[in-house]
């Protein structure tokens, strides 16, 4: 698989929340980074760490890739994600920076405007 093709994959497994599928395609020190406050976690244990509560809410995922730039081992998407709560979709323009060796998602950054996805989300 090209280093596109794995982070699109990786999106996939995503999507139904199917945490230990996606896991197989971050490495074990993948450094995933949000907006401030949720800040920088490693490996599939910290993705899945902040994820798995965020995601509770969410009756469906889906993530609309619109973009998609590939530089060697440095992949770019420009995504809609959209979550179904139990009041409606919630849609939410991400870009997201990711970098791939051996196969493996070793970085990973996603760019949002975190008030957006506040002010429709249930509160914890």
């Amino acid at each position: 698989m090209t280093p596109l093709d794995t982070v699109k994959a990786f999106m996939k497994a995503m999507e139904p929340l199917d945490y230990d599928t996606a896991a197989t395609f971050l490495s074990d020190d993948c450094e995933y980074t949000n907006p401030p406050p949720i800040g920088t976690v490693r490996g599939p244990a910290g993705m899945r760490a902040v994820l798995q509560p965020f995601f509770a809410p969410t009756l469906e995922n889906e993530f609309r890739v619109i973009r998609a730039v590939a530089d060697g081992p440095i992949i770019m998407l420009e995504r809609l994600d959209r979550h179904r709560l139990a009041t409606g979709w919630v849609e939410l323009p991400v870009t997201g920076v990711y970098e791939v060796h051996g196969g493996r998602i070793t970085y990973w950054r996603d760019y949002f405007d975190l008030a957006t996805i506040m002010a429709h989300w249930p509160s914890a």
